[in-house]
């Protein structure tokens, strides 16, 4: 068969880095910085490359102790490499790297679970999820953290099959290097995101502990990963950082990252966030789309084969880290990225097993909530692009057009070949037509939807070099694009700023519009309008409208 073709050798890797690639790369230089962490993540990494502070991370003139540095050591040196420390797209390029090591690990590793055919077909599953596609385009920490999660679970798997053997597949005896690409995930995951890089490998031993307790000697597998010297590697790699930014900040990091951000987020819904549990499964068909239709049933069929050593990994892999985020208050839809390189691999090889699960009735049904979310994607490939069909002409008719054929694929499409009882088909289908989809999502419409970004218009208005003051708007994208130094005020700064700061430009709101210029006039002096700025602040959901003002020329 051709996926047995597809599956050997190095293919595999080339076929995967290809199809990663066309999801992540498509307009990673033409989407604007998105508020708000992304925003925030790539302005921290910029004033560590003109601060040279590599110990602690700063939004202007505050302490941003969210997250532990790695992700920000990354971005410096990739826009420093990139000579881009101006462009976003050189602070996305780690995260573009990081989806890709996350795929390309989950079939080298998933291999060892499922077996080469079965793991080629997770780990595209895996590439085309909307999650992991919208990770990869920000500059942020989650497709890093991905990675190394997929490499720590991974290693931890090795020793698990090599202990437990089955499935028909040979997995020899991990040695060193194993060990260390375990105890290395750990500590870079650490660095990247805290306690759930650890987390995820805890609870995915706990839970094999648990299920192995009549196994004689069951946690004997444990002995592998050399625990001592790991815990040992991994303080000597994460301490020197911790206890730098202790001092440089006499504590105030750690214990804002620690006592604050990391507390809110368990105990309560931080930043409005909050949601109650099962929320990410109600989810799940439309974040995981198209993915989530082999998902399902590639759970339901681990479950049912549980006692083989491949499946009972997978779900001590996925089962207990989603209910921890199901728990906890507060829900961001990517927090459950952890869990997918699992399901998609539980996917894969229910796929290749191609068992009754997939003449199921409630499959059938829930191949059609699939078709319906497919339609609802192809329309609003239209409806987003309609405003430009006219003016751009064949451009925007092609997009549309790919767009929408390649979502009415990905969800009436992988029905119907599911419907007919053909899964490998559908999977196919549904890897190949949703590639097409996002890259078209991210390079053609996205980037055309320009009230969603009114910062990039505004600095498309502000002169180059110029002092620039923001009033009533103050999203960190503005910081980025204007510049580190960009003062966030109100009407009253905005006037004081603009009258003692030479060659000034200020933006705005028109809610102090009145304020600003009434102070501005008193001061003796006339704004000139360089233009209007008007769009829709995603963060706050309400719309933005700034005047750009500078001063006349004095008389």
């Amino acid at each position: 068969m051709i996926f047995d073709r597809l599956a050997a050798g190095f293919r595999p890797y080339l076929l995967l880095a290809l199809l990663t690639l066309i999801v992540a790369l498509p307009g990673i230089a033409s989407i604007p910085p998105l508020d708000r962490d992304e925003a925030r993540f790539a302005v921290a990494s910029r004033e560590m490359i003109e601060t040279e502070d590599f110990v602690t991370a700063r939004f202007q003139d505050e302490i941003r102790a969210k997250k532990p540095p790695l992700i920000n050591w990354l971005q410096a040196e990739s826009a420093e490499a990139l000579e881009a420390e101006d462009d976003i797209w050189a602070y996305r390029v780690p995260s573009a790297v990081g989806a890709l090591i996350a795929v390309l690990a989950t079939f080298h590793f998933g291999a060892v679970l499922v077996g080469r055919k079965a793991a080629l077909l997770g780990a595209a599953l895996l590439a085309i999820t909307p999650l992991v596609a919208s990770e990869a385009h920000q500059a942020k920490t989650d497709a890093l953290l991905l990675a190394c999660i997929v490499v720590a679970q991974g290693a931890l798997a090795r020793f698990y099959m090599a202990a437990r053997g089955g499935d028909g597949l040979t997995t020899p005896a991990p040695g060193w290097g194993t060990v260390l690409a375990f105890w290395l995930a750990q500590a870079a995951g650490i660095l990247t995101k805290g306690p759930i890089a650890p987390m995820v490998s805890a609870l995915t031993i706990a839970a094999l502990v648990i299920a192995d307790r009549r196994t004689p000697r069951g946690w004997v597998w444990l002995k592998g990963l050399r625990a001592l010297p790991g815990i040992v590697l991994v303080v000597v790699l994460v301490a020197p950082w911790a206890i730098a930014v202790s001092l440089a900040t006499s504590g105030q990091f750690l214990a804002q990252a620690v006592g604050h951000d990391l507390m809110d987020k368990v105990t309560s819904g931080q930043e409005s966030h909050a949601a109650p549990p099962g929320t990410f499964l109600l989810l799940a068909s439309a974040t995981l789309w198209p993915a989530a239709t082999f998902m399902l049933p590639g759970l339901v069929a681990g479950i049912r084969r549980r006692a083989q050593p491949a499946m009972r990994f997978c779900l001590a892999w996925a089962i207990p880290s989603w209910i921890v985020f199901e728990l906890v208050p507060t829900k961001l839809p990517h927090y459950v990225l952890p869990c997918l390189p699992a399901l998609a691999l539980l996917a894969g090889a229910a796929l290749v097993d191609a068992g009754p699960i997939w003449q199921r009735l409630w499959l059938r049904l829930y191949a059609i909530v699939g078709a319906l979310i497919g339609v609802v994607v192809a329309v609003a490939f239209v409806l987003a692009n309609a405003p430009f069909l006219m003016g751009l002409g064949l451009a925007s008719a092609a997009i549309t057009g790919l767009g929408a054929a390649a979502s009415l694929t990905a969800g009436i499409g992988v029905a119907v070949l599911l419907l007919r009882g053909r899964p490998l088909r559908a999977a196919t289908a549904a890897v190949i037509a949703s590639a097409l989809v996002l890259a078209a999502l991210f390079d053609g419409v996205l980037p055309r939807l320009t009230a969603l970004f009114p910062a990039q218009e505004l600095a498309r208005l502000v002169p180059p070099g110029a002092p620039v003051a923001v009033s009533g708007y103050h999203e960190p994208s503005l910081v980025f694009l204007l510049g580190t130094h960009t003062k966030l005020t109100d009407g009253g700064g905005a006037a004081a700023f603009l009258l003692d700061t030479p060659g000034a430009v200020v933006a705005v709101d028109q809610r102090d519009e009145a304020d600003f210029l009434a102070r501005v006039r008193a001061g003796g002096r006339s704004p000139d309008a360089l233009g209007e700025v008007t769009g829709m602040n995603l963060a706050r959901g309400r719309p933005v409208d700034l005047m750009v003002w500078t001063l006349d020329a004095k008389p």
